[in-house]
């Protein structure tokens, strides 16, 4: 998709946005008994101690790190502390329901991720990884690293809540060198 996508935009026409949109209109039901409901729509969560970032983190201090697929495509992000605290926000904030984009506001690029891991990491990212390649080792599951959207957290933001990490450079240092960013 072009442009931000907000909760308010049409799901997409792949797989795993049918399969999301599924969950959400059965989830929604909740609303028709008079139930808030509010349905999570996580980016990726960065966390040094498991998932992508972790998997990320090694080819780079290997010194072969670098984007995946062409690197155009967008990856929304999340500190994990900010999706901690915007669970919490979304489930005390009575304003809030329906679809809530856990994403942070700095919206970067599979490159630009690359990029920025590398200068936290000090290496190189040159190293791309084509996307035939993640098909192979992937599968369907490709599709995951080799889309994305420019996902927006309006709802959160038009709520009020103030996300803690909301650039990535500072997400990036603060998860992978916690002594020198709170320092």
């Amino acid at each position: 998709a072009y442009g931000d996508v907000d909760e308010g935009h049409p799901p997409g026409k792949d797989f795993l946005a049918s399969l999301c949109d599924q969950w959400e209109k059965e989830a929604s039901a909740a609303a028709t008994l008079g139930v808030r409901t509010v349905m999570l729509r996580s980016g990726v969560v960065l966390d040094p101690a498991g998932g992508a970032l972790r998997r990320l983190v090694l080819p780079f201090k290997l010194f072969v790190g670098g984007p995946l697929g062409d690197g155009n495509q967008w990856m929304p992000w999340i500190h994990r502390e900010d999706q901690v605290r915007a669970i919490l926000y979304a489930v005390e904030t009575p304003e809030i329901s329906g679809p809530v984009n856990l994403v942070a506001p700095d919206a970067v690029t599979m490159t630009e991720f690359s990029r920025t891991l590398g200068r936290v990491l000090r290496r190189p990212a040159l190293m791309t990884v084509p996307a035939f390649v993640l098909r192979i080792l992937l599968g369907e599951m490709a599709i995951v690293v080799l889309t994305g959207q420019r996902a927006v957290p309006r709802k959160l933001l038009q709520a009020g809540f103030r996300f803690s990490h909301p650039s990535l450079p500072e997400a990036l240092s603060n998860l992978l060198h916690p002594s020198i960013s709170s320092g």
